[in-house]
């Protein structure tokens, strides 16, 4: 076998690799996912029941797609007027500003660890993926003692003299935004590093040379140079956020429905599998639909 048929064969098998991941462990279970909501719920959620069914001499649809249909409509308020209108609202809305608060956490820290001496990035990095180590469960319970209103927080504002009464912070906006941004903040933070640590600092000293000031160097320079940080940070953060579970459930209260919330419910309450992979698929293409649109905006405006 020659040099270049090796060289080939080695290319189609690293190209290989990553899309037999992306088949097995994305598209095959949203094609599963996307079966059983399309299922009757009378029949067996079995997702690989074939969606023909013959009786006598005709052929039989086994499908429903109306089960789409009650997360728009209740038939009686209208479009849109449906409690997984609102979770998703909710989802979208949480999820937004988590990544808002993130970047604008992130994004400094990210430029500090990037220009700090060589030999305290490891020690600084360790911080930033230090929570990593511990439970998930354990850090937003912790939230709960020190947001609660015979809190940690609260009891250092009576002691300091600031409040003379609790402040309500559990189970509010707060809450959630300060828990979500708080477990989201290293996916920000991990990808704008990378992006900024590389970028040559040359580049700044020309724009000083050339009479631009520190803040217009950095708004026109660094901030265009870590776009793509800045979009795969937002990624990061933004998708898993849409779907969060374990901190609405902890820290949010009655009034902040989000979807991941609502799939638990219509799954383990209501038992309606059918319905809970609708909601699914339908929060999947908010988050995707978007995302290859701008991509092939993306890689337009490139061409």
């Amino acid at each position: 076998m020659s040099m270049k048929t090796l060289l080939f064969s080695g290319r189609r098998l690293v190209i290989g690799v990553p899309y037999f991941w992306l088949l097995v462990f994305f598209a095959l279970p949203f094609l599963i996912l996307l079966r059983i909501s399309i299922t009757d719920m009378g029949t067996s959620i079995d997702p690989f029941t074939p969606l023909l069914d013959r009786a006598g001499d005709s052929w039989r649809l086994l499908v429903k797609p109306q089960n789409y249909l009650p997360l728009f409509t209740d038939g009686s308020s209208g479009f849109g007027d449906t409690i997984y209108i609102q979770a998703y609202q909710t989802s979208l809305k949480y999820a937004a500003f988590t990544t808002l608060f993130c970047l604008a956490i992130g994004y400094p820290f990210a430029y500090f660890l990037a220009r700090c001496q060589p030999s305290i990035r490891p020690a600084l990095l360790l911080l930033v993926m230090l929570p990593f180590w511990t439970s998930f469960l354990l850090r937003i319970s912790a939230w709960k003692g020190i947001l609660a209103d015979q809190g940690v927080l609260n009891n250092v504002l009576l002691w300091l003299g600031v409040i003379e009464q609790p402040l309500v912070m559990l189970y509010t906006d707060v809450s959630m935004l300060v828990g979500m941004t708080y477990v989201y903040l290293p996916f920000m933070i991990l990808p704008l590093y990378a992006v900024l640590v590389k970028m040559d600092m040359r580049l700044l000293e020309a724009a000083h040379d050339l009479g631009a000031s520190r803040f217009k160097a950095f708004w026109l320079i660094t901030v265009p140079l870590s776009k793509a940080g800045i979009v795969a940070g937002c990624m990061l953060v933004f998708i898993p956020a849409v779907g969060e579970f374990v901190i609405p459930s902890l820290l949010g209260g009655a009034d902040n429905i989000m979807v991941g919330r609502v799939v638990w419910d219509e799954l383990f309450s209501s038992n309606n599998w059918p319905r809970a992979s609708a909601l699914s698929v339908v929060m999947m293409l908010l988050i995707l639909v978007p995302l290859a649109l701008y991509y092939r905006y993306k890689d337009r405006t490139a061409a």
